[in-house]
């Protein structure tokens, strides 16, 4: 890693919408047309939003399986006393996205970094879901593997706090089956699907309930959040 002098530019972490567009900030516009670089997770998702905001900056990809080759370039462009802004396709950058190596990085070498508030999956789903949200812990996705999966749940089941986790639509049916399995039937459960969007649905109930409702969907598309409170932590009297 070669070493860089001392730092001038800017890093200023972005969140873009989860869906609703109209969900971006003022200022989260103004760092886009302002900075000098954009690192974007898909350039094509990307281009969407700032076209759909007038807004035309030189992109750069940076996502999971490149973001190591791409460090060492914008880094070198904030050295130059350049703003470069993160971005993610939806949400906040760093969370469950790419974003942790270089903000890593770059508070290590002492340049300034400005972390914007904004949309989150995280958040929308936790505020939405009835479930306790004085305290949780977020989990990003789980293990692919069933018995990876149970084992990790099983590590949270004596936990006063809500359980938090992304799932695809293509995995969402056997996840809950375990979620069954682990945290028993009569455990209150969120999923929270396509948020902020035309077609947003939150599914709540206990797990047996919620297993049934999503068994005669059809076509289940979108990322899921789910959300779930062990029974036998629950502070009942909320939900009576």
């Amino acid at each position: 890693m070669p070493t860089y002098r001392k730092m001038n530019g800017v890093l200023y972490i972005v969140p873009t919408p989860i869906g609703n567009l109209e969900d971006i900030t003022l200022r989260a516009l103004k760092t886009l047309r302002d900075c000098d670089l954009i690192a974007c997770e898909d350039t094509r998702q990307s281009l969407k939003l700032l076209s759909h905001f007038e807004i035309s900056k030189p992109l750069v990809s940076f996502y999971s399986y490149n973001e190591r080759r791409r460090l060492g370039r914008i880094l070198s462009e904030l050295s130059e006393g350049k703003k470069v802004a993160l971005i993610s396709d939806a949400g906040t950058p760093g969370i469950s996205d790419p974003g942790y190596v270089l903000i890593r990085e770059a508070l290590e070498k002492g340049i300034k970094t400005e972390i914007l508030p904004g949309a989150s999956a995280v958040i929308t789903a936790l505020v939405g879901s009835g479930l306790p949200s004085d305290g949780f812990i977020f989990c990003g996705f789980l293990k692919r593997k069933s018995g990876k999966i149970r084992k990790e749940l099983s590590k949270l089941l004596n936990l006063e706090k809500t359980i938090v986790f992304y799932e695809s639509p293509r995995r969402i049916l056997k996840t809950i089956e375990i979620c069954l399995d682990v945290f028993g039937e009569d455990a209150k459960i969120c999923l929270a699907r396509e948020m902020t969007k035309k077609f947003e649905e939150f599914i709540r109930g206990t797990v047996k309930e919620v297993s049934e409702n999503i068994k005669m969907k059809r076509n289940l598309v979108g990322e899921f959040v789910i959300l779930i409170y062990p029974e036998n932590k629950m502070r009942k009297a909320e939900f009576q």
